[in-house]
């Protein structure tokens, strides 16, 4: 799918599905469990064909789904690292940085115009529709978060609905496309978007954490990338909760590293981390409950696929990287 003619641009769209540096590839194996988790038997017009051809078609259309997603996610990474000046990217150099700016945002514009082609192929306007709007939110969550006012800046809510549209809305909203493609009711499509939702939220609740304590215990071992790019994430807005003098620091700036320390000293004593952590069980929890509510099944598969998605919500929550 990402075979460009232009060599360089080929290379370049290539840059992030080569075998080493492909990532978790988190986004399609949830698509993938959940197709298989909704694979429960609907009502059919009967098939005159051969063997479960119906099925067979159906997967693959899902499996596209996956693809789509994947190719939208690095698109956003490719524009993330150049309006973020990133020099490294999953233990490599960024593709900003090895091929310049120029080049990596068309890299980025072409992985999105093949996705575009993909969803097309799908002939499902709805499918379409959800995945546009996926896009749309990537946008406006990367704008919430370079054009801030300070109260949107100190508030938990504005945080929460940019969170959703980076974050989440990519994974809840191709989780929704699954069960659409399956032909399900639209409460099982809400469900599978619940879970997708939640399970992103609780995903960049921890990635917060992440950025302070890496994967060591002790704070200030994290990257602190967000807070030297003086993005204030949730760990950060429950300690000025607990400490309102924090809100001078942060409102300093963090160019002077003598601030980071002190806003770093604040974390430490506060219960922000905790609370973070907190909350992203919450909705690792709601996550969880979505899938247990989904309608009951004997199928085997079925169970080991939900049984897999409620597994992967505990992953999240104690992952250390």
């Amino acid at each position: 799918m990402v075979i460009a003619e232009v060599p360089k641009l080929a290379s370049a769209a290539e840059y992030f599905f080569k075998l080493g540096v492909e990532g978790k590839r988190f986004r399609p194996t949830v698509l993938l469990l959940m197709a298989t988790a909704l694979n429960v038997r609907l009502p059919e017009p009967p098939f005159n064909g051969v063997g479960n051809a119906p099925t067979t078609e159906l997967r693959t259309r899902q499996q596209c789904i996956a693809e789509i997603t994947e190719m939208i996610h690095v698109a956003s990474l490719l524009h993330d690292d150049v309006l973020d000046d990133a020099d490294t990217r999953r233990g490599i150099s960024s593709l900003n940085c090895v091929m310049g700016n120029k080049l990596a945002v068309l890299a980025g514009d072409f992985l999105l115009s093949r996705a575009c082609v993909a969803l097309a192929s799908l002939k499902n306007t709805e499918v379409v529709t959800l995945l546009a709007t996926v896009v749309e939110h990537l946008v406006t969550g990367e704008t919430m978060q370079m054009t801030t006012t300070s109260e949107q800046r100190y508030s938990m809510d504005y945080y929460m609905q940019k969170t959703y549209y980076k974050t989440a809305s990519l994974i809840s909203n191709s989780c929704k496309a699954i069960a659409l493609l399956a032909g399900h009711t639209a409460e099982v499509a809400t469900t599978a978007f619940e879970y997708g939702k939640n399970l992103g939220l609780a995903f960049q609740l921890i990635d917060d954490v992440l950025d302070f304590t890496g994967t060591s215990t002790s704070l200030g071992k994290g990257s602190l990338s967000d807070i030297r790019h003086g993005i204030i994430t949730a760990p950060i807005l429950f300690a000025m909760e607990e400490f309102p003098q924090l809100r001078a620091v942060v409102d300093r700036g963090f160019d002077n590293p003598e601030n980071v320390d002190i806003a770093l000293e604040y974390l430490g004593k506060s219960r922000g981390i905790h609370r973070t952590r907190e909350l992203a069980m919450k909705h690792a929890n709601l996550a969880a409950e979505a899938i247990e509510s989904l309608p009951v099944t004997d199928d085997d598969d079925v169970r080991k696929s939900r049984r897999a998605l409620v597994d992967l919500t505990e992953r999240v929550i104690s992952r250390n990287k």
